[in-house]
């Protein structure tokens, strides 16, 4: 058993969890924060899975396969997902004026107030980190993570 502070429980065999589960843990946690608190502010239906468009989708919309490499989902799964997206109404679907085949994907007014309480809420988590921890050691935790994402996208 893992308990939150990081430490396995049971047994005089306390070792360390490994960072990448210390992460997924402080991710799930705040995943878990972020939605309840946008649907105790009405931005209800709000799941895990919406951040594949919106968190990739330009301000004035994009088309679906433009949204699927950035997520690094299929077309099938992420249309999925904006389907779902649109009958909660966060997201519409509007011809493309360059190519009146295709579609451009583009928040709400409704999408673009979720996500501008969703980046408050966790800006206001980030804060809450801060006061409780000290500017400084958040400040070396983002830097360390950009540090760590930079290895990776260099191949690293």
């Amino acid at each position: 058993m893992t308990t939150q502070s990081g430490k396995r429980g049971g047994g005089d065999d306390e070792s360390e969890v490994p960072l990448l589960a210390l992460l997924a843990l402080a991710k799930d946690i705040t995943t878990d924060l972020l939605h309840r608190q946008l649907g105790q502010e009405g931005f209800g239906g709000i799941r895990y899975r919406h951040g594949s468009v919106f968190r990739f989708i330009d301000a004035e919309g994009s088309r679906l396969t433009a949204l699927a490499e950035r997520s690094g989902l299929t077309k099938q799964a992420l249309g999925e997902v904006v389907d779902e997206l649109e009958r909660l109404g966060y997201v519409e679907r509007t011809a493309d004026p360059a190519d009146r085949r295709a579609k451009i994907i583009r928040l709400t007014e409704r999408g673009e107030q979720g996500q501008v309480a969703a980046a408050r809420i966790l800006g206001d988590a980030e804060r809450r980190w801060e006061r409780h921890l000290g500017r400084d050691r958040i400040a070396m935790l983002r830097q360390t993570l950009e540090q760590i994402i930079a290895l990776q996208s260099d191949g690293g």
